[in-house]
């Protein structure tokens, strides 16, 4: 599928004469979390994109899933389906569908998605540099200091569990509205905090509300691009998550060495969460299909006088209960009844939590170690950042085009999601180098590029690493990907908040040499994962409860 589709790809059904209803998979990359379960209610245009009744794959069909409706979503009937009161698309080319936008807009759209998602994860990693201040004025211990990081992140636990459902039944422009507003105030609070118990309640809701674009901005974007485009569009927008955790510490440092209080840091996020949320008020509009739909029957309505238009978004009938179940229950039973599942999920989030260590590791190795100020530490990050660019590129111009031949042999069938895990064979050793590395080059009397270079290495590993798994568990779980996406966002994102949190303890007892080997080694424990799904993959998937076989 062009450039993996992964990443935010959706998994829509063929039509047929149940009219049965989508299941939309979609993540954010890093933090993505980001899953995005909808029903999109796909447009004559997008049938060009999906499985054909007769078996084969249509011309512009990228092959790297099937479309398949998901146990639990609601369906229409064939009765509710033919009705001709429904309001769907008018036909291919409707001006009111996304997807048939300019193509300049669409990219406009697609980059506002990717400012939303850094303006989140540029807040997660920005009080790193002004800690030193922090501490003393509110007489803060540096682990206490440390949940500043944390519980931001920890907010990223709860808000793709409510933001995601919300997007689908309200659309994504009114989620992001009221995340964002909210979301800015809390900045102003935090910038105006007195108290300890105030700055982390804020940080906490913060990140609760910051994770909206997290789930939302990688739905808009598969809104409003084709299969055929949409892969290239995604690969762009998973730079955002490097970037927001990278740039963090730069700002919040040169705010420190400015001489300028901690509180200008949160008037910062305060600034930039306000313009997010007028961008998002002035000039993007609602993607999201089915909304769209239900706008258009509304209208209708007024328009004619007649009410029996509506939208297949009005007609469904689902009892809340049953809509909680699924949202919150449903993540959790995949996740615990899937060994295989279990075992992606704590790779991914034991390098999602690596990252996060780097706030506390690197510090002690540049700041302590080589006498860099907060602002030059923060500038430490950006080799990380690179790494992701270049990772990006190798992924866009090797793999997927590797993937892509594979689509010929497999057809009409499925490409086997274990075709999906070769890039995380070179990234799991690339990873444990990266440790390696970053540890043996950290003594003060080596250059500064040794130790700074390894983080381009990492940067590459993560991103080989977060595609292929990320992929891998969308093809796999075709009938509950966003489930079984929902659940790894959450455990990967309590691994994100708590590995701050014992960083500093780790790497001042064992020393960077041996901290850094330590976390090595746990790379070479969790290196075997994509192999031993390689070989014994479909196997394993034929013994699942949950993942579909394409033999």
């Amino acid at each position: 599928m062009s450039s993996s589709d992964l990443d935010l790809e959706n998994q829509r059904s063929a039509p047929k004469p149940g009219g049965g209803v989508p299941l939309d998979s979609r993540v954010d990359t890093l933090q993505l979390p980001s899953i995005d379960s909808q029903h999109n209610r796909s447009s004559l245009a997008d049938e060009l994109t999906v499985v054909e009744s007769n078996g084969s794959r249509s011309r512009n069909d990228n092959g790297d899933q099937d479309f398949v409706d998901a146990p639990g979503e609601p369906k229409l009937g064939e009765k509710t389906e033919h009705d001709p009161f429904l309001v769907k698309w008018d036909g291919p080319d409707d001006p009111e569908n996304p997807k048939n936008w300019s193509v300049w807009y669409r990219w406009y759209i697609t980059a506002v998605a990717g400012l939303l998602v850094l303006n989140a994860t540029f807040a997660s990693s920005a009080p790193s540099g002004v800690l030193g201040q922090l501490i003393p004025e509110f007489h803060l211990s540096h682990t206490l200091a440390v949940l500043t990081i944390a519980l931001f992140v920890a907010g990223y636990c709860v808000g793709p569990l409510l933001w995601g459902p919300l997007s689908e039944q309200y659309g994504r422009k009114p989620v992001l509205l009221v995340a964002f507003f909210v979301y800015t105030c809390f900045q102003v609070g935090s910038a105006l905090a007195k108290n300890t118990a105030t700055v982390l309640i804020l940080r906490f809701l913060g990140g609760t509300f910051a994770a909206s674009p997290l789930t939302t901005s990688g739905g808009m974007i598969a809104d409003v691009w084709n299969a055929d485009m949409r892969g290239k569009a995604l690969a762009f927008f998973t730079l955002a998550p490097f970037a927001g955790p990278a740039i963090g510490p730069i700002v919040g440092g040169y705010i420190d060495v400015g001489g300028a209080s901690w509180r200008w840091l949160f008037w910062v996020l305060a600034i930039f969460a306000g313009v997010c949320f007028f961008i998002i008020l002035f000039t993007i509009p609602e993607t999201y299909a089915p909304v769209i739909h239900s706008q258009k029957a509304a209208r209708l309505r007024k328009e004619t006088g007649d009410t029996r238009y509506f939208s297949e978004l009005e007609a469904e009938d689902l009892h809340w209960k049953q809509r909680v179940e699924t949202i919150l229950g449903r993540p959790f039973k995949v996740l615990f009844m899937e060994p295989m599942l279990i075992a992606i999920t704590l790779y991914m989030s034991f390098v999602y939590g690596c990252v996060y260590l780097l706030f506390e590791a690197y510090p002690i190795v540049f700041t302590i170690g080589h006498k860099l100020n907060a602002g030059e530490s923060g500038l430490t990050f950006l080799p990380l950042f690179s790494g992701g660019v270049l990772g990006v590129v190798i992924y866009l111009l090797y793999f997927n085009p590797l993937y892509e031949a594979q689509i010929p042999k497999y057809a009409p069938k499925m490409v086997p999601p274990e075709q999906r895990l070769l890039p995380a064979f070179y990234g799991g050793p690339l990873l444990m180098i990266s440790f390696l590395w970053f540890g043996w080059t950290s003594y003060s009397n080596i250059s500064i590029w040794a130790p700074l270079m390894s983080g381009l290495v990492m940067g590459v590993s993560v991103v080989f690493i977060f595609l292929s798994l990320f992929n891998y568990i969308i093809d796999a779980y075709l009938m509950v990907a966003a489930s079984a996406l929902a659940s790894s966002t959450v455990v990967r994102s309590a691994f994100g908040a708590g590995f701050p949190l014992f960083s500093t303890q780790m790497y001042e007892k064992l020393n960077p040499r041996w901290a850094s080997t330590l976390l090595a080694g746990i790379a070479l424990l969790m290196l075997p994962i994509p192999f031993v799904l390689y070989r014994y993959g479909a196997w394993i998937r034929r013994t699942s409860r949950y993942a579909p076989t394409f033999d």
